[in-house]
């Protein structure tokens, strides 16, 4: 098997709201999907929206549970100033901030944010981890 994670999806409670969340408030890219799932191009991936009970139905899985499921998504930047903008990004649009940004034990920068459904994000500068071109995106 190859290392690669081809998609990342979402169980989400409101669908429309969560598309909202992505495309208007974090500017993600909307691809054509059909009505009850929503794509968003991402750089080398992509993110898919699905609603919570009908992606567990497709797993197969319960979709009872709360609080922390284990695992959070990074979204990792050139700079500090780039962190606290992309919060500040994040935190207009909806999101809770429930680390805010601080130099931490691993020699970055970096915080927390839950999105409209509780999923957990890390934005984050790695002085010592290359993550893309250079530009001034966020």
């Amino acid at each position: 098997m190859q290392p690669r994670i081809s998609m990342i999806t979402l169980g989400v409670r409101d669908l429309a709201a969560a598309v909202r969340f992505y495309r208007d408030g974090l500017g993600f890219p909307q691809m054509e999907s059909p009505p009850s799932v929503a794509f968003f191009t991402l750089n080398g991936t992509w993110l898919g929206l699905f609603g919570r009970e009908d992606l567990a139905k497709d797993a197969n899985v319960s979709s009872e549970g709360a609080g922390f499921g284990g695992i959070s998504l990074a979204h990792n930047v050139h700079s500090e100033a780039q962190v606290d903008e992309v919060m500040a990004v994040v935190e207009r649009a909806g999101a809770t901030v429930v680390k805010s940004p601080e130099h931490v034990f691993w020699g970055g920068y970096s915080g927390y944010f839950r999105d409209l459904d509780g999923h957990l994000w890390e934005v984050a500068h790695n002085p010592m981890m290359w993550v893309g071109p250079r530009d001034d995106a966020v």
